[in-house]
């Protein structure tokens, strides 16, 4: 096993306690043909919705993951994007992203949210609790949905990619909701940030 550098335990360990709060909570509004893709159709169109919504262990309540292999799983429950990242790519693209236009369930803001090391612990809320996993690796499909050539390796070049979460306590979310660390990861390694940008081109599926 590779021990965490001190570099890496220090810099993980000056996230506990680093809070933000939830902009917004997104499910699927309809699911979108892709004829192109694997499976046919695309749960990507999501949208925000009023008052709490359960969390459970494969993700949100009324939530769909049509491509489960590559979106779904207990490793990937829940998809949160941050709200200041978002308004970044609003001026590269010229365009509004509302929340839930990049496929997140959770847009979050006020909190370096890619800077999370896989294994770090967040509570939303009063009482959900979720572990930082994997970062997104997108799809053709997420290019295709937004409209842009060459997204791929645009989104995955940018250095924001957002972050896969696992549920370890189901409850509740709603907008409005506060966001904390509340746990370091035990042996930090490289950040979802980091870990997109050394492995993203590598796995992108497919490119375009």
């Amino acid at each position: 096993m590779v021990e965490a550098s001190p570099t890496c335990l220090a810099g993980a360990a000056d996230r506990l306690g680093l809070t933000g709060s939830v902009d917004a909570v997104c499910v699927v509004h309809q699911l979108v043909p892709d004829e192109v893709g694997q499976v046919g159709v695309s749960g990507i169109d999501k949208r925000p919705v009023q008052g709490p919504v359960r969390v459970r262990t494969l993700g949100l309540h009324g939530d769909v993951q049509a491509d489960r292999k590559h979106h779904g799983g207990p490793e990937k429950a829940v998809y949160a994007y941050a709200a200041e990242d978002a308004g970044w790519w609003s001026q590269e693209l010229g365009r509004e992203i509302p929340a839930g236009s990049f496929g997140e369930n959770l847009r979050i803001s006020g909190i370096d949210l890619d800077g999370a090391h896989p294994g770090e612990r967040w509570q939303i809320g009063d009482r959900v609790v979720l572990e930082a996993t994997v970062p997104r690796i997108p799809c053709a499909t997420f290019g295709r949905w937004l409209d842009q050539p060459g997204w791929v390796k645009r989104f995955i070049a940018a250095g924001r990619p957002g972050t896969y979460f696992k549920v370890i306590t189901p409850g509740t979310v709603q907008a409005g909701d506060r966001a904390a660390v509340i746990a370091v990861a035990e042996a930090p390694g490289a950040t979802i940030r980091e870990t997109a940008l050394r492995r993203g081109p590598a796995q992108a599926r497919p490119d375009d």
